[in-house]
């Protein structure tokens, strides 16, 4: 097995310069830099991790945890932190909280204690004690989706409000004049944000505001299903219904098929998330696409700029989102009218 001073001697450099190559801690020159990745291939030297972590003391590993992986807004949100530490020469672990707080401290506990330089945290509730535990214990930590404003973390997300006011007055341009808002847990920052922004949609609509037109108490299909159907059955029905998550919506979808209704003749759709299966859907759903790929990029290299100066500023990044005009928000048939 080749050694670093093999590759110095055959690039005819310092073991100092291929130690900066491989590291990417210290500008070395593009010329110099492929010469000695060159020589790296030919004798195909693997670096000890090991002993340069005890020397850095830096892992070089990022742990990565979500609430809940099966969650469509998250594997492109993973690939996008993936490449970008990659790109930098970290590893990624990612885990899943199974969106319970015990599992998620749980987490966090391992990762420390497995020296991690650092992690990417999709926060699973309010309880914020186990996260300032492993702050003041020196990891840094970058939160995703969500903002937790008593721990002063950087944070990266989408614009939940600007997505849902938009996603209103397109309702309402559509002549629809009795909007619900189906929503997760309201406890939620972000639900409370895309309710606000429902909420402005209506004021900017010329529509009025009523308690009764929101339903739902938590994410999930079935949710979507019991709480949509809930909506569809009030008298008179709603004729268009915002849905706070693409679950929640495939789950409307759902009962209203089974109620025999159609969208958007009967209630026209839009949806948070735009997921694949939005356009494989019948009707294909209108829906905010948030930035995954982005904010998983973007809440990466903040979190290795954060690992190499502890004293940055805190950073909020908001990224924009984008509604996918489709068919289950199309104008309503004269039939509906």
């Amino acid at each position: 097995m080749a050694t670093i001073r093999e590759v110095a001697s055959r690039a005819s450099v310092s073991v100092g310069t291929v130690s900066n190559v491989l590291s990417g801690t210290v500008p070395v020159s593009t010329r110099l830099r492929d010469r000695v990745l060159a020589v790296v291939r030919e004798l195909d030297y693997q670096p000890n991790q090991l002993a340069q972590s005890l020397k850095s003391r830096h892992t070089k590993m990022i742990g990565m945890v979500l609430r809940d992986i099966t969650d469509p807004l998250f594997p492109q949100m993973m690939r996008g932190a993936k490449d970008a530490a990659w790109a930098r020469n970290y590893l990624l672990v990612m885990l899943d909280s199974d969106a319970k707080v015990e599992r998620e401290q749980q987490i966090l506990v391992a990762l420390r204690t497995r020296r991690v330089d650092g992690i990417l945290l999709a926060p699973t509730g309010p309880e914020e004690s186990h996260i300032r535990a492993v702050r003041d214990a020196g990891v840094p930590i970058v939160c995703l989706g969500r903002e937790l404003p008593g721990l002063g973390l950087d944070c990266v997300l989408a614009d939940n409000y600007k997505g849902a006011h938009q996603s209103v007055v397109h309702l309402a341009s559509m002549g629809n004049r009795s909007i619900a808002f189906l929503h997760g847990d309201r406890a939620d920052p972000v639900e409370q944000e895309r309710f606000a922004g429902y909420r402005r949609g209506l004021q900017d609509a010329g529509l009025a505001f009523e308690a009764s037109l929101e339903a739902g108490s938590h994410s999930g299909l079935d949710e979507g299903y019991r709480a949509g159907a809930a909506l569809a059955k009030r008298n008179p029905r709603p004729n268009a219904i915002l849905a706070a998550d693409a679950m929640l919506a495939a789950g409307l979808l759902r009962a209203l098929r089974d109620m025999g209704l159609r969208s958007p003749a009967d209630i026209a759709i839009a949806a948070f998330d735009d997921p694949f299966c939005c356009d494989v859907l019948r009707p294909r759903l209108t829906a905010v696409a948030q930035p995954s790929y982005e904010i998983g990029a973007k809440a990466m290299e903040i979190l290795l700029s954060r690992i190499h100066e502890p004293e940055r500023r805190r950073s909020k990044t908001v990224l924009d989102t984008i509604l996918h005009i489709r068919e289950s928000s199309s104008p309503l048939s004269s039939a509906a009218t």
